[in-house]
């Protein structure tokens, strides 16, 4: 057995914890860039903290997710202003972008020069300079992963800044930024939490060290995600979704996801949806179809009997198998108002295409058995 696991050189997690940041940055520089989602008034109690401790501030906002052009202009922002610190505060749109933007301030080049699949592919040669990553979400995970998805409108694709030297100097995790979430978005990256422990721990690359993350993070979201979605002010619960969200970025950073991501990737590219929804709808069909096909072709039984593990963990019950899990998760998806795909212009006339792009996405790679497009085409079927 051999496995590595790498993250952010540190973790903050707690309560109120946002309110110690100031020390903090000024520990790793002077000079920041504070990367926002929305307008500078909503992130201003930060930005007053920094203040406090002395840092000059630039506020960057992103507005959506971001694209090769924002990436750009943050990280030509950073070099102008000799910004010698990233502080990204928001959801996964805005922690992607600031870890593009800190690792694109220190390294020579344009973006496409290190982008996948519709770039260079280059690999970055120095570290970013120094990065904290504050959530306000409990779904990415992204304030731990040593990635950034970057939208190229006008290729209609989403693609990945990809390197270790990404990871952020420290991620803090302050539950209590998460309150004011509404019920769609807490929904939406709850979702996008769960998948994302449910795909590492069935992942062909999983290691003991990430099964243990994704074991008790999905029993934290199967308690909690449907509770808090009901009442946003149950404190235990946003608690539990924050860490929840915390331990899949840890798993998908050191293992693999599979086909539900592989498939998001590229619809998020194609059409426009929240990618937890767009997860949250392939779930179900992605887990019945390869369960089956596990059955039917699988050599290692190892993934089906992860399969039952996690059909115990979600139903309560002992004798749960594993079509008894999927019928939880399908469940879970109806009472949160998950929208089916078609919501967003999804059709049977794109399935090849879709089907050709996702079967050589990176997650895809990760999926506990190769699935045919036949059987990819279903997954579309059954989520449309």
């Amino acid at each position: 057995m051999r496995f590595e696991f790498a993250t952010a050189l540190r973790i903050v997690f707690g309560e109120g914890a946002t309110r110690e940041v100031g020390q903090m940055a000024a520990e790793l520089g002077r000079r920041a860039l504070v990367v926002g989602g929305g307008t500078q008034e909503r992130i201003e109690p930060l930005l007053d903290i920094l203040a406090n401790h002395g840092l000059e501030c630039n506020y960057y906002p992103i507005h959506a997710e971001p694209t090769v052009e924002m990436v750009r202009s943050g990280s030509d922002l950073a070099r102008q202003q000799d910004c010698d610190l990233v502080i990204g505060c928001g959801g996964g749109s805005v922690l992607d972008a600031s870890k593009a933007i800190a690792i694109l301030t220190s390294n020579e080049g344009d973006i496409y020069d290190y982008l996948e699949v519709i770039g260079r592919g280059k690999t970055f040669t120095k570290p970013s300079i120094p990065l904290i990553t504050i959530p306000t979400t409990a779904g990415t995970g992204a304030e731990v992963t040593r990635n950034a998805v970057i939208g190229a409108p006008e290729q209609r694709v989403k693609v990945s800044l990809r390197s270790n030297f990404m990871a952020a100097r420290l991620a803090l995790v302050d539950p209590e930024l998460t309150y004011g979430m509404p019920p769609e978005v807490t929904a939406s990256t709850g979702m996008d939490a769960l998948t994302q422990l449910i795909e590492p721990f069935v992942s062909n690359k999983a290691n003991p060290l990430t099964d243990a993350l994704c074991l008790d993070g999905i029993t934290r979201a199967t308690r909690s995600l449907l509770r808090v979605y009901r009442d946003g002010e149950d404190k235990e619960s946003r608690q539990d979704m924050a860490l929840a969200s915390l331990y899949s970025g840890l798993a998908l950073a050191n293992a693999k996801l599979g086909a539900v991501h592989g498939f998001a990737s590229v619809l998020g590219g194609m059409y426009a949806g929240p990618h937890g929804a767009i997860c949250a709808r392939l779930l179900p069909p992605v887990m019945a179809v390869n369960v089956r096909a596990l059955k039917e072709r699988g050599t290692d039984q190892q993934p089906l009997q992860k399969y039952e593990t996690l059909a115990r963990i979600l139903t309560g019950r002992e004798d749960a198998a594993p079509e008894d899990g999927m019928a939880w998760i399908q469940e879970l998806g109806e009472a949160l108002q998950i929208p089916p795909l078609s919501t967003y212009g999804v059709n049977p006339a794109d399935f090849p295409e879709i089907v050709a792009k996702s079967a050589v996405a990176s997650s895809t790679k990760g999926n506990p058995i190769e699935l045919t497009p036949g059987e990819m085409e279903e997954i579309l079927t059954r989520a449309l």
